[in-house]
């Protein structure tokens, strides 16, 4: 189960790379807009405020994302769906996904058929954190591999699940798109408040910490925080009242080709 409030404690950290990302579509009118992941939907509505004219759809397999999303009252459609499940209707003109396809195994298939089934000049804009090999990914694998939890958290944890920005670009190229594909690493300025919890612990806590919780009693998720965090809090020291915590995303900006189902 996602919490829409933990999410969203670093939500101008978080709400960036989504900027960045759509900043480079140049889609000037488009029928139909669609979010991929769409979370708690204050980044969807932004989409309706981009393009006014333009009908504005927010997917997401949370229920609790979509309750949160639904009582912004924007004039975006919000509504609970897997993002596997979802096929062009003929349309879309924008499909935006922004830091969610990193939990979907195999979503390269999925990107190569949606690359197939939209409309020609329509664009496929993708961002996913490519922080897997972090040292704050580093310390939950090695928490996890402890005798205490081996057995019932380290099978929960995903090896690096998502592709270089290379990797992508020969992918949707080879699906007949046009594509503009890029990594960047923000470096985020977490404020470390005394007697507080370490910042990059709370900010786990909103999404890769999230199936360690939903598997654990209280009990054992306690010590499991109190072991992480002290492995956090020597990896990222606090330094003039805050943490630096560097984060690399990977982004991906396709358009669609005349052909685009041809292509293998």
């Amino acid at each position: 189960m996602w919490d829409p409030t933990t999410y969203l404690r670093f939500g101008d950290e978080r709400s960036r790379p989504f900027h960045d990302l759509v900043a480079r579509i140049p889609a000037e009118r488009p029928r139909a807009v669609v979010d991929l992941g769409c979370g708690p939907g204050q980044l969807t509505a932004t989409l309706a405020q981009r393009w006014p004219t333009s009908r504005v759809r927010g997917l997401d397999s949370s229920p609790e994302m979509i309750d949160r999303a639904a009582a912004l009252g924007t004039p975006v459609d919000f509504a609970v769906a897997d993002l596997r499940d979802w096929r062009p209707t003929g349309d879309e003109d924008v499909v935006v996904s922004n830091a969610a396809l990193q939990w979907v195994p195999g979503h390269q298939e999925l990107l190569r058929s949606w690359a197939g089934e939209l409309p020609a000049g329509g664009w496929l804009a993708l961002q996913v954190p490519g922080n897997f090999a972090a040292p704050s990914h580093r310390a939950l694998r090695e928490v996890a591999d402890q005798p205490a939890w081996r057995a019932e958290i380290a099978p929960l944890l995903r090896a690096d699940p998502v592709d270089d920005p290379a990797d992508y670009a020969a992918l949707l190229t080879a699906a007949g798109c046009a594509v503009d594909a890029w990594e960047t690493t923000y470096v985020h300025l977490l404020p470390a408040r005394p007697a507080a919890e370490h910042p990059v612990l709370t900010w786990m806590e909103g999404t890769a910490l999230r199936p360690v919780r939903a598997a654990l009693d209280a009990a054992g998720w306690s010590a499991f925080r109190a072991e992480l965090g002290v492995r956090l809090t020597a990896a990222y020291p606090v330094r003039q009242g805050q943490v630096y915590f560097p984060f690399r995303r990977v982004f991906v900006v396709a358009r669609t080709g005349d052909h685009a189902q041809e292509n293998p």
